[in-house]
Formats: C-alpha cells, structure tokens, sequence
C-alpha cells in the first residue's frame, strides 16, 4: 500500500485538531448549561458556531437575529461565547451598570497588527496602560482648553474648504473626497503642527509621507480594523491567513512605522533645538513631553473618517428631501445672516442644524456596532449568565430603527428631536454614536464639533443640488461595513454659492 500523500495527512490532522477542540469546548459548555442561565440564541455548528448566520454587513444580520431572540442574545463564533444587546436597557447593562466588567477588548489580528499589540485606546485591554492613555486624552489632547486652542486652524481649514468648492461651483463634485481632504488636514494640523503638514502636502522631502498616502493609509485602518477575520474566531485555522487581512495588517504597519518615525523623530530635533524655551504647539509635542512611548494612531485616525462620513450622510439625506434643506437654509439666514460665516459658538443658536446632526447619527450610525467589548469577569444582565471571556457587541443600528423608542424609525425625520432632551454624549442609551461609559471616544466633543460647524457652514454658503440626470428620490442610500459605516456609493453633488462673493476667497 502506498503511503500517504502530504496532503491526505495535512487534512488529516486538521480534522483531529478540529474534533479535539470541538468536544474539549462546545460540548463542555453544554454540559454546563444546566447549572447556568444563558441569553436567548440559535443552536451552534460544530467548529464554526453561529458564523453561518452572519453575513457581511454585520449589524443587519444581528437585527435580524434579535427579532427572533430577544434584545440580548448569545451566539458563538467559532469556540468563542457572543452576546450581542440591542435595546437602550440592555446597552445600559453593559457600558454602565456592569461597565468595567466589560471595558475590555478581545484579541483581534487588527489589534496585534495595526495597533502596536493591543497599545492603542480602541484596542488595549482594560488595565493600567489603558487607563493612563485614557487620563491622557481625556486631560491634555482632547480638553476643552486644549480643543479651544485648535479653533484658529478649523476655522482656517473650513474657509479653504469653501473655498475649493467655489471653484467648483456647477460642477457635479464627489463630497467626500472634498469632506476626507477637511477632516483629515484638520485633524492632521492638530496632531502634528502645522509647519510638519505643509511638508506632508506638498511632499518637498523625500522621507515624508504625501497627504494621498496618508489618506490611503487611514482608509485601509478602518477597513481592515473592521473586517470579519476568520482566524479571530477559529484560531487554529488563523495561520492559513484564508482571507489576507492579516498580510494587509502587517503592510499596514510597516507603513506607520515608518511615518511615525518621521514625525517622532522631527519633532524631537526641534524640541532638542530650542530646549529652554520650547513650547507644545500639537498633539505629538504633549504626548513627547508626557510619554516615552507615544501612539499617534487614535487622534488622527478617531477623527477623521468618521466626520467626514456623517456630513456626506447628512448632505445626502438632505439632497434627497429638499424641503429639509429649505427649512435648515431659513434658519441659517434667520439666525447668521448673509454677510459671515457661521462660527462654532453659532451652532447653540440653531436647533434644527443640532437636529439634523442627530437625526444622521441615529439613522446614519458610522458605528453601527460598537468596538466589542470582552467580558473581563462573570456576570448576569437581566437574569442571564455572561461568562468571563465573553465577547459583547451593541448594535446601535438595530436601537436606532427601533419603532419602541422612535416614531416612525425608517423615516429621516430632524423634528423628532425637537422638544426632546436626547444628547450624543453617552447619556441617552437610544442613541450612542460615542458609546458610552469607559471607552467612551475621548474625542467626542471635537468629533461633534467638527460635525455640526462643517454641516452648518455648507449649508449656508450653498445651493446644492443633483446632477440633471438624478431625482431626489433616486439617490440611492446603501451602506459599505467597516469600523465606520460610509455610503457604498459617494453622492455626487451641484453646487453654487449664495454668499457674498468675498467670504470665498
């Protein structure tokens, strides 16, 4: 008889693998399951769970499993436990009744490989490293006299993005590349100092990175910080790297790497250069000071797609119900004038821009999930065991298309927010573009700034309108999953200005 190929053993030892695992995991938690009270779920495959159940846009497969199963429910994903919550009561449970049992994070390829393992505030584990990073952002980067500190470059880059839109008046315009190109010099000048971008822009040394490649690097962090990766689930088949994120990750690394040490590296040398009398002027300067080891990733990853993506929703929905655009340009003139720009102190005074805002956010979610969160103890949410090791995510698009806290949920609807006390800031569990509780994002207060004032100002410095080949009711509204949910399709946008000629230039 010959002997076996390769191949023939190689399967053979991957079935072994794949039995052993499955009767020392599933069928221990069966046995289990007698002495404990676990949520709602459909029963698992051997080897790969409930991963048969969910597609690729995450957040519609567990909408559609929570009709069935209830508002919490368990699934398993591989060998690995999942309660999914999908009510504002059950969202509570965890990120604040039972908030530091779940403030941790599972461990993900995306955290060890594109997060400098697990250092990150979206990946770290809840622990010392991740509370001092906290206490950092929450206290030096993103304070309310640091943010107060940063108005002069938004309101610099706001006036070059009307700017170049000016020059475009008529033209049929892809808004987002315009909305990336903001945000992303934005939030860029903060974190790195103004005189170090302008270098990034225009690409005068031959060590920097060019702000296209930049853009390109942040887009493939949120891709790949939000794909399905098998080997997360079933670790005995993560070496195959079936779908090649893991390859992508670990090219996406070298990438910072290497731009960080640019940044580390310049910044440093002037510090050294002016020793007694240097001041911090950006992000990087207060980290240096603060840390020997800082993380550059989260201020300019955090805030830039995701501004960018809810105002290209916002433009969206009010290009495909104009009469929405009649009332928001009627209050704008009401309350601004037509001789100035609308300033961030403004946005208080204009509630129907603030409801549109939070319309998007509720309909619009850019996190339709939150992060997962990792149960880091037992526990019980409304009468059911969550074991330690648990992995939970809150579905914020399921609450939000919820018809038991919102009238009419399918309909884009500003108004509903009028005479309501409902804020964005982790207090109202039915909506939570933020999250809430301890991995709250710390930079919310920019992220909503930076929302409303961009939303506002285009608005009022523009008719829009679609292209003479497309009706408002036929701009289509499908969805890409990511980390940050954008539209599939850019909206393409006409528009003019309707200020005085010389607050474009």
């Amino acid at each position: 008889m010959e002997a076996p190929s390769w191949a023939v053993l190689a399967l053979t030892w991957l079935a072994s693998i794949a039995l052993f695992h499955y009767l020392t995991t599933t069928l221990g938690h069966r046995l289990r399951r007698h002495k404990l009270k676990y949520p709602p779920g459909p029963r698992p495959w051997p080897i790969i769970g409930n991963l048969n159940l969910v597609g690729s846009v995450r957040h519609l497969s567990f909408h559609s499993l929570s009709r069935k199963y209830g508002d919490i429910m368990q699934l398993r994903f591989g060998s690995f436990p999942v309660v999914v919550v999908s009510s504002p009561e059950m969202a509570k449970e965890v990120l604040q009744t039972h908030g530091e049992t779940f403030a941790s994070r599972p461990a993900t390829a995306a955290g060890k490989y594109t997060a400098y393992n697990y250092s990150d505030m979206l990946w770290a584990p809840y622990g010392p490293h991740w509370r001092f990073a906290r206490r950092l952002y929450l206290n030096e980067l993103f304070s309310p006299k640091r943010i107060d500190s940063y108005e002069y470059i938004r309101v610099e880059e706001r006036l070059a993005l009307m700017s170049r839109l000016s020059a475009l008046s008529g033209k049929g315009t892809v808004i987002r590349e315009e909305l990336t190109r903001f945000t992303l010099t934005n939030v860029s000048r903060m974190v790195f100092g103004e005189k170090y971008f302008s270098e990034l822009v225009s690409g005068r040394s031959s060590s920097s990175v060019k702000l296209e490649e930049l853009r390109e690097m942040v887009d493939d962090w949120f891709l790949l910080n939000g794909v399905f990766n098998i080997g997360d689930w079933i670790p005995w088949l993560s070496f195959l790297d079936l779908q090649g994120y893991v390859k992508r990750m670990k090219a996406l690394h070298k990438k910072f790497n290497r731009f960080h040490d640019i940044v580390i590296a310049d910044h440093k040398a002037k510090r050294e250069a002016d020793k007694d009398n240097f001041v911090a002027k950006d992000m990087v300067d207060v980290v240096l000071q603060l840390a020997d080891d800082p993380n550059l990733e989260d201020p300019i990853l955090g805030g830039t797609d995701t501004s960018a993506i809810t105002v290209e929703w916002a433009i969206s929905e009010l290009l495909k119900q104009p009469r929405l655009l009649r009332k928001a340009t009627e209050e704008l003139d009401r309350v601004i004038g037509r001789d100035r720009w609308v300033e961030e102190d403004d946005i208080q005074n204009l509630p129907y821009i603030c409801a549109i805002a939070k319309e998007t956010m509720r309909f619009h979610p850019v996190a339709t999930l939150l992060p997962p969160h990792l149960s880091i103890e037992d526990c019980k949410i409304a009468g059911y065991d969550i074991p330690k090791g648990t992995t939970v995510f809150v579905n914020t698009w399921g609450i939000g298309r919820d018809p038991r806290y919102w009238e009419e949920p399918e309909k884009f609807l500003p108004e509903r927010f009028f005479g309501k006390d409902i804020d964005v800031k982790g207090h109202h569990f039915e909506l939570l573009p933020f999250g809430s509780g301890r991995r709250m994002c710390p930079a919310y207060r920019l992220g909503l700034m930076l929302i409303q004032s961009t939303l506002a100002n285009l608005v009022h410095g523009f008719k829009w309108g679609l292209p003479d080949n497309v009706k408002p009711e036929d701009v289509d509204m499908e969805e890409e999953y990511g980390l940050s949910t954008h539209r599939k399709n850019p909206i393409v946008a006409v528009v003019e200005p309707r200020l005085s000629a010389h607050l474009y230039v």
